[in-house]
């Protein structure tokens, strides 16, 4: 059959009963008009004259014989059509699709020769609705039940089904199973009606072509998943999309539960080669193809030597794109095997997995070749493609120690063996450490005749954070020694002024013009022994009386107290209590210090307003180690944060915040002594503090306590008393009297006063003296014993301070109890008491009181002992 012959079989359609209204009345009105004229012939015959009627009837005729002969030459059409209409009758008529229309009820209106062939009709009388036709098949009937429900909703859709036979007679289209798409949308008519558009489809040949191909993929994919070489697919992120199963098997991983994107290409490189791979980088609109010997990872964690060909491409804006490697693996025979491209392979595995950073250089510090962990540690300072471009060596370097670098190099051009070792910052991120060490070739190879030097390379930033760190605490050590000696030589001079003026107040009245003089000297002097106990603080020998304390008691207490700290000003105090708090064991009243300094100093943090938070909660051993600080031990504490929104603190001041004397604010604001009061008393009650803090957001203070583990004194049937707190292991105080004792007379008491600093030493015995005591006084512990030996040890209290040449204190403790072991003894120290106690036996009994003290502090201490 000619395509002619086809065009002309595929432009008639089997059914087309569309009418166009406009024709219909052009038809109607004609006939109503050639029947008027032939009523009014009729009507008037005997009024006309025959002449005449002739004549009309005459040229009518003409008339109609030209009309009839001009259309059937095609001259004049009876019923005119437009052009567009011609256009889409002829379009649906030789559509190879077969097309029906319908009216809304379901009546065929239209089918083209293209229906008529697929469902087997020739005539108009055969051709069937689709719902006749696809009635009889389950699948093919449940999509037309479907498309005919969209189409009552006005929507148009498709569906495609399997039929077992075809819907027309077997012909040359076979007897088996056919596939068909079918169509349906609706299409507006005149008075507001609508037509459904059906387009039917076989579609067998088009899903021939798909399985076919389908199975080509299935074949291609089958080949290389079963390759003896691995194989892998990587996103721009390096993000997995496929890896083979050859691959899979080599590196123990289920494929079942593998999916695109699980896994990245670091998750199968072991050691640093993944540095080696994200340094191969083409250029923008390129693709770059390199080799690599590596380790990967199996999934039991063993290494996997193999050798990848690694292919990278780059987007126009040199953006990374995907990747594709191929894994070659090694045989199990190349063990053995040693020849030069296995030896290379050897070395090259072991040279990319080596800890330290390794480069080889030529004469003018061109980088020549390196390692992965080269690469890696300094990837944002110079890439692969910066090293095959000729990149130096001291772009890595630090500007002020490039000078270092080039004698370095001078050596290595003389083949000295002994260089130096270089530290430097990187250049690109100045809190990075790293540290080289430049060795130079000796002899020249074949294989590079141009390398001068091989440099390698160690990071040390933690090393170095680690010696500023030391460096910092063996600095706060030396100035809390000092401060401690310089307090302790201080406390004697207030103690000699306090007790000074104490002497001459009782000799004043009220109404002498010395009297306020007197008593200012004795302000000041306290004032002087507040400085002082600061400084003890920092250097953590001040006087503690540590007790069990519930910090949620403590903190509550002292809101009171900070809200009125903060009256004035635009900062709102928030208290977050935990529950249940655990015990802790300090000093009350340093502790209060602690707090009322931290809360004063997030005040002034705080000049526009601000919050203030206080925080306090349990802290389990267990989630220390998410607070990240090396230096807390993995014990259960209680943790106190003090947090502010302030200005913070700038990161070139953090180190030096607990510093004694240092400062930010204005002169005669600030001693500087606050924080290393702080600092002090905190590591003195066996705590850690540590300030976080970021300028323009804010501060926080972070104190740990230890949990204190209350012990129970057993009862008299063995049964632990609840509640009841054992003595610690070692305390040697003796128990004070509850109530300070209102008779501090002597009595006719003797106390041996052992003091190496004279103005101390004879303004106690004076104070003492005046209330009725008598009074011996020895400048060392070696006199002491001298005078206890002279007196027979007839001294009812012995007054000793701690630190004295010849003999201290403690030494001096310890002789008496080989001789008078019930004898009562009190410390006088500056330090705390238990700078010295721990150097005592634990059975040791004495009282203690603290330098600087006044008259009546010495004589309530002296009478206690006596009493108790």
């Amino acid at each position: 059959m000619t395509k002619q012959r086809l065009s002309d079989e595929y432009s008639v359609p089997l059914v087309d009963r569309g009418v166009r209204s406009g024709t219909v009345l052009r038809i109607i009105l004609l006939a109503l008009v050639l029947i008027a004229a032939a009523a009014a012939f009729v009507i008037f015959k005997n009024s006309l004259d025959n002449e005449m009627v002739l004549g009309a009837l005459g040229i009518l005729a003409m008339v109609g014989i030209f009309f009839l002969v001009s259309s059937v030459i095609g001259f004049v059409e009876v019923m005119p059509q437009t052009q567009s209409d011609s256009l889409a009758r002829s379009f649906l008529n030789s559509h190879p699709d077969g097309t029906l229309i319908t009216d809304e009820k379901g009546r065929i209106v239209y089918a083209n020769a293209a229906y008529g062939d697929l469902t087997g009709a020739k005539k108009t009388t055969e051709v069937q609705s689709l719902e006749t036709l696809l009635s009889r098949n389950r699948e093919s009937n449940e999509a037309l039940y479907r498309l005919s429900n969209g189409l009552r909703e006005g929507k148009e859709g498709r569906e495609e089904f399997r039929l077992l036979k075809p819907l027309g007679p077997v012909g040359s289209s076979g007897s088996g199973a056919h596939w068909y798409r079918l169509k349906a949308r609706t299409l507006p008519a005149e008075g507001g009606k609508e037509l459904h558009i059906w387009q039917i489809t076989d579609i067998t040949s088009e899903r021939d072509d798909q399985e076919r191909f389908f199975k080509e993929l299935q074949n291609a994919i089958d080949y290389l998943d079963h390759a003896p070489a691995g194989f892998f697919s990587a996103g721009r992120k390096g993000e997995i999309f496929y890896l083979n199963a050859t691959l899979a098997e080599w590196l123990g991983l289920d494929l079942t539960k593998f999916s695109p994107g699980s896994i990245a290409i670091g998750d199968l490189v072991a050691g640093e080669g993944l540095a080696l791979i994200q340094s191969v980088q083409a250029e923008p609109g390129f693709k770059k193809t390199v080799t690599l010997d590596l380790d990967l990872k199996r999934a039991n964690g063993q290494s996997l030597p193999v050798r990848l060909v690694h292919s990278v491409t780059s987007m126009r804006d040199g953006a990374p794109g995907e990747s594709r490697t191929i894994v070659l693996g090694r045989q199990k025979d190349d063990d053995n095997d040693q020849s030069a491209s296995v030896a290379a392979m050897r070395f090259t595995r072991f040279f990319n997995n080596t800890p330290m950073a390794i480069a080889s250089v030529d004469g003018q510090g061109r980088i020549l070749r390196t390692n992965a962990p080269f690469l890696k540690l300094f990837s944002n300072v110079v890439s692969r493609d910066d090293i095959e471009r000729g990149a130096t060596l001291e772009t890595i370097f630090s500007e002020s120690e490039r000078p270092k670098l080039a004698q370095a190099f001078a050596a290595a051009k003389d083949r000295q063996g002994d260089i130096p070792s270089i530290d430097s910052r990187n250049p690109n991120d100045e809190t990075r450490h790293f540290r080289f060490y430049i060795n130079a070739v000796i002899e020249q190879s074949d294989e590079a005749p141009e390398e001068a030097a091989i440099v390698y390379a160690v990071e040390v930033t933690e090393q170095k954070a680690l010696e500023t760190q030391m460096a910092q605490t063996q600095k706060m050590n030396a100035v809390g020694t000092l401060a401690g000696g310089i307090a302790h030589d201080f406390n004697n001079v207030l103690t000699a002024i306090l007790l000074s003026s104490d002497h001459l107040l009782l000799q004043a009245r009220p109404a002498d013009a010395s009297f306020a003089d007197l008593m200012e000297i004795k302000r000041n002097a306290n004032r002087a022994a507040v400085l002082v106990r600061q400084l003890l603080a920092f250097s953590r020998k001040q006087t503690m009386r540590p007790t069990v304390l519930n910090l949620t008691d403590v903190i509550g207490d002292l809101r009171m107290l900070v809200e009125r700290l903060l009256s004035g000003t635009r900062v709102k105090l928030d208290v977050e209590y935990g529950r249940d708090l655990w015990p802790v064991k300090t000093d009350l009243s340093q502790f209060e210090q602690v707090m009322i300094n931290l809360c004063v100093n997030a005040r002034d943090a705080m000049p526009e307003g601000g919050k203030l938070t206080l925080r306090t909660r349990n802290l389990p051993a267990d989630e220390v180690p998410a607070f990240n600080y090396a230096y807390l031990p993995h014990e259960d504490m209680v943790l106190v944060e003090v947090s502010d929104n302030g200005t913070g603190i700038a990161p070139e001041i953090m180190d030096k915040i607990f510093e004694p004397f240092f400062t930010t604010k204005d002169v005669g604001k600030g001693t500087g002594l606050g924080l290393a009061m702080v600092y002090g008393i905190v590591k003195q009650s066996g705590g850690y503090i540590q300030p976080e803090s970021e300028v323009g957001k804010g501060t926080t203070f972070r104190v740990f306590l230890p949990r204190h583990i209350i012990e129970v004194i057993p009862g008299v049937d063995g049964d632990a008393a609840p509640g009841i707190e054992a003595p610690p292991m070692g305390q040697s105080q003796m128990p004070l009297p509850a109530v300070e004792p209102t008779d501090l007379t002597g009595k006719s008491a003797v106390v041996l006063l052992v003091e190496d600093e004279e103005a101390v030493r004879r303004g106690g015995k004076r104070m003492l003296e005046t209330r009725g005591y008598t009074v011996h006084e020895a400048g060392s512990g070696v006199e002491a014993l001298e005078i206890l030996e002279e007196l027979e040890g007839k001294v009812d209290v012995v007054v000793s301070d701690v630190v004295m040449p010849e003999m201290d204190g403690p030494t001096l403790l310890r002789e008496l109890r080989k001789i008078y072991p019930d004898m009562k003894f009190i410390f006088v120290s500056g330090y705390a008491e238990d700078a010295f106690a721990r150097n005592l036996p634990a059975d040791s009994k004495f009282g203690f009181l603290p330098k600087p003290f006044s008259l009546k502090q010495l004589a309530v201490a002296v009478r206690e002992m006596l009493d108790s």
